[in-house]
């Protein structure tokens, strides 16, 4: 369903989805959970590491791009498992290319951190 709002009220309404997207992916997936505590933990040495400015855009970057693809893969999880619970190859394929995906960013993710830290 398409929304009417424009202007401010488009923005308040869009935040707000926004915001019960994060409580109810957080509510439902443990994925979640996990990578915001692992994101809260290394955000601060991100922060405090001596590295060039770019060096640390991409330390950071790069925690939030495994936060961004799991948020994405829990979509596609819930639209495939809304579709129905039986078995379905293309089902398993889209749930699969989306760990996938959130494999990649974690290999990114730990790739950066090990070229920039040593």
């Amino acid at each position: 369903m398409k929304s009417k709002a424009t202007g401010f009220n488009r923005l308040y309404f869009a935040t707000l989805y926004s915001w019960q997207g994060l409580r109810s992916s957080w509510a439902s997936e443990a994925a979640i959970r996990q990578e915001v505590i692992a994101l809260a933990l290394l955000l601060p040495i991100s922060l405090l590491v001596e590295v060039s400015a770019a060096e640390r855009a991409l330390l950071v970057l790069s925690l939030f791009l495994v936060f961004i693809v799991e948020l994405l893969n829990t979509g596609i999880e819930a639209v495939v498992d809304r579709i129905g619970s039986e078995y379905h190859e293309l089902s398993g394929k889209a749930k699969d290319i989306g760990s996938a995906a959130v494999l990649a960013s974690l290999i990114t993710t730990a790739l950066v951190w090990f070229i920039i830290l040593y």
